[in-house]
């Protein structure tokens, strides 16, 4: 059964998540940490719980979700993974951070691609990857049918989506990517979002503003 921590950081109050099981491997996910407390809350989770870090698996690569991965890839030397189509993003992280007013360090590069209809494998669990473009063009979410839930990153929110505005972002495009692969889901699916609280995805079917014409 997968187990999931969940830490709010950095200035845009970006939801990261540890996801483990019974065997203690763990996978980083949308590792927001920017500041040094917040690196030491995720290491003292995983100290503490006696977790083996194996991942950094990234929903997107805005730059408020990728602000940690550097700092966990040098601490435990793992593989950090996200879709192809979200590169350019982390090339860009460093200045789209000064933007903001933030000093960035540098993400990795990917070193695995995440693609739809393959799996995020971790101890006696995993996680299929659904691609929802849209509000980037590389967003995916992260999906336990064993565990009924699912991680839809900056793509779905609770009562509310993700913007369009941002550098490949494309509103019909996110639109599409919820109705024909995040609807889909059955209705008790628990959604765990990038930003603000959780939700269903029949909560958002039928009470989501976005979603009702």
């Amino acid at each position: 059964m997968i187990k999931v921590q969940k830490f709010v950081f950095n200035p845009f109050s970006e939801n990261s998540f540890l996801l483990y099981d019974e065997t203690g491997e763990c996978v980083l996910a949308d590792m927001g940490s920017y500041t040094v407390d917040e690196k030491k809350k995720v290491l003292y989770f995983i100290e503490n719980n006696r977790l083996k870090p194996v991942m950094i698996v990234n929903t997107h690569c805005h730059v408020d979700h990728v602000l940690g991965n550097s700092f966990f890839k040098n601490k435990f030397k793992i593989i950090n993974a996200a879709h192809a189509d979200d590169e350019f993003l982390l090339e860009n992280a460093v200045e789209t951070g000064k933007i903001f007013g933030l000093e960035v360090e540098a993400p990795p590069k990917s070193d695995v691609y995440l693609q739809e209809g393959k799996r995020i494998s971790f101890g006696n669990s995993f996680l299929e990857i659904i691609h929802v473009p849209g509000h980037s063009p590389g967003s995916v979410a992260l999906y336990s049918k064993d565990d009924n839930f699912i991680l839809t990153g900056d793509v779905l929110f609770n009562g509310s989506i993700g913007r369009t505005d941002l550098p490949g972002g494309d509103y019909d495009t996110l639109i599409r990517s919820i109705r024909e692969k995040l609807l889909e889901l059955p209705d008790d699916v628990l959604v765990y979002c990038g930003h603000g609280a959780e939700t269903t995805i029949g909560e958002e079917k039928v009470n989501n503003p976005f979603l009702l014409s």
